[in-house]
């Protein structure tokens, strides 16, 4: 295990030093915002997520009975989507937004793959992908998670 860590942090000291991937995760973050901010507000707002109808698509029933028969469920699922944008979008939260955004983001691709939505499975996939891509950018603080004792040392400034 020690040596998948050791390379780990090697591979992502070289990633981190190129200008062009800290670019590209800036625009990951906000794209992933992005995505979350009018589904999770139109959740939290009690409205239909979908235009298709349930009574001739599987896809609108699986949405109406998201809504109307899972009682809190569907608020709560809008709130976390809501919070993991905003968090995403603050750059000292990136990590717990990419955190709140993964299981959500899973369980949309198991979704959308289950229930054959067309065309959807593949942005749900490349959503999916982006968030990994923020894991691991942010490796210097998920490895504390994976084994404290790993934690990345502290740097002290002696003041004065």
């Amino acid at each position: 295990m020690r040596r998948v860590i050791w390379f780990a942090d090697r591979l992502h000291a070289r990633v981190r030093g190129v200008p062009a991937l800290s670019w590209f995760a800036w625009c990951v973050r906000v794209l992933l915002a992005l995505a979350f901010l009018p589904s999770g507000l139109t959740k939290v707002l009690g409205m239909p997520f979908t235009r298709l109808d349930p009574e001739t698509s599987d896809v609108g029933r699986l949405f109406a009975a998201l809504q109307h028969d899972f009682g809190a469920l569907y608020p709560f699922v809008g709130a976390c989507q809501l919070a993991a944008a905003v968090l995403l979008l603050v750059p000292r939260t990136t990590l717990v937004g990419a955190l709140v955004h993964l299981p959500i983001t899973a369980g949309i691709v198991v979704i959308t793959t289950s229930v054959g939505f067309r065309g959807t499975w593949l942005i749900a996939d490349l959503m999916l992908l982006g968030v990994i891509y923020l894991l691991c950018w942010d490796w210097h603080r998920v490895r504390a998670l994976v084994d404290p004792d790993l934690a990345a040392p502290v740097r002290v400034v002696p003041s004065g």
